[in-house]
C-alpha cells in the first residue's frame, strides 16, 4: 500500500488526479477500521492531515463554511449556536477519542446511511463543495448520496468544504442505538424549522439505502402550520398534526432487517423520533429560541 502525504491543497489535488483510486485519509476513524479488519485494501492512501485549512471554518452572515476535517468535538464546543442540529448529531458520534479526530468529511466520503452527520446536513440544506484539478463545483446535499455507501464525487475530486446555512429556527437530532454510547445508529432523525420561509426540512439516517429526507412529511407539516397561522402565533400544535407528521416520516423509510434491528423497529422508531423532535423544536420556537445545542 502506497502512502501519499501532500503538504498543501494543490499537491493533494494533483495526487488525486494522478491516483484517482487513492482513498483520502483525514481523521481515519472510518477508513482505518475497514483496513484493520481486512475489509478494504486500497492501493494508495492519500493523507490530508498536513493541510490545515481543511480543519478550519468561517462563520458568514448566512452560512458556515465548514472544513471537512473540523473535529466533531469542536463543532460541539464552538458551533452550537450557528449549527445546533449538527452539534447535537456530533455529540452522538462514538467516543470522545473519535470525536476529537473524526469530522463531517469522513461521513460524507464514506456515505454510510448510518453516519450521524447526514440527517443534520439534510435538514439544514447543506451544499458540499468539491474540487479537482479541473475546477470547483457545489453539490446540494440532496443529490450527494447516490447509493449504498456511494456519493456523487468523481474519482479525481476531494471535498474542500461544506456550506451550511446558519440556523434561523430550532433544530433537533435524535438517534436510536443498541446502547447509549459508542454505537452505530439503528436509525436517526434530524429536523430543522425555517420560520422565515415557512418550511420544514428533515433527514433520516440508517433507515434506507441512503440518507434521505421525508419530503411528504415536510410539506404536510409546513402546510398545516401555515393553514392554522401557527408560524405567526406560535400557538400549540394539534396532536393530530404531530401524529400525521410522524406517520409520514415513518412512511418515507425503506429499512432492512440486520443485526442491529428489524425493519419494523426502524420504521416505528423513525416515527417516534419525528414526533418528538418536532415537538421539542416547536416548544423552543414558542419560547422564542433559535435552537441551542
Amino acid at each position: 500500500m502506497e502512502f501519499l502525504r501532500p503538504g498543501c491543497w494543490e499537491e493533494a489535488l494533483a495526487a488525486k488526479a494522478e491516483h484517482p483510486a487513492a482513498v483520502p485519509l483525514a481523521g481515519g476513524t472510518d477508513v482505518m477500521v475497514e483496513i484493520n479488519l481486512g475489509r478494504r485494501r486500497p492501493g494508495q492512501l492519500l493523507d490530508l492531515g498536513r493541510i490545515g485549512e481543511l480543519a478550519e471554518w468561517e462563520v458568514g452572515e448566512r452560512e458556515v463554511r465548514l472544513g471537512p476535517g473540523v473535529p466533531y468535538a469542536r463543532i460541539v464546543a464552538e458551533l452550537g449556536l450557528e449549527l445546533p442540529g449538527l452539534a447535537l448529531a456530533a455529540r452522538a458520534v462514538a467516543s470522545p477519542q473519535i470525536r476529537n479526530r473524526g469530522g463531517v468529511g469522513g461521513n460524507l466520503g464514506t456515505a454510510s446511511p448510518a453516519g450521524d452527520a447526514h440527517p443534520a446536513l439534510l435538514a439544514a440544506g447543506a451544499e458540499v463543495e468539491v474540487e479537482s484539478v479541473r475546477g470547483v463545483r457545489r453539490i446540494p446535499i440532496d443529490a450527494f448520496y447516490t447509493g449504498v455507501k456511494r456519493n456523487a464525487l468523481q474519482p479525481d475530486e476531494l471535498i474542500r468544504r461544506v456550506h451550511i446555512g446558519r440556523a434561523t429556527g430550532p433544530q433537533q437530532f435524535s438517534k436510536v442505538g443498541t446502547r447509549n454510547a459508542m454505537v452505530i445508529a439503528v436509525c436517526s432523525f434530524g429536523l430543522a424549522l425555517h420560520p422565515g420561509s415557512g418550511t420544514v426540512r428533515t433527514g433520516i439516517g440508517s433507515a434506507a439505502p441512503t440518507p434521505r429526507r421525508a419530503a411528504e412529511a415536510e410539506a404536510f407539516l409546513a402546510d398545516a402550520l401555515a393553514e392554522d397561522g401557527l408560524w405567526e402565533s406560535r400557538g400549540a400544535v394539534p396532536p393530530s398534526v404531530a401524529k400525521r407528521f410522524a406517520a409520514l416520516a415513518a412512511g418515507a423509510c425503506s429499512p432492512i432487517d440486520d443485526v442491529r434491528g428489524t425493519a419494523g423497529h426502524r420504521r416505528h422508531a423513525v416515527g417516534v423520533m419525528a414526533r418528538r423532535t418536532f415537538l421539542w423544536a416547536w416548544e423552543a420556537y414558542r419560547k422564542g429560541a433559535e435552537g441551542v445545542a
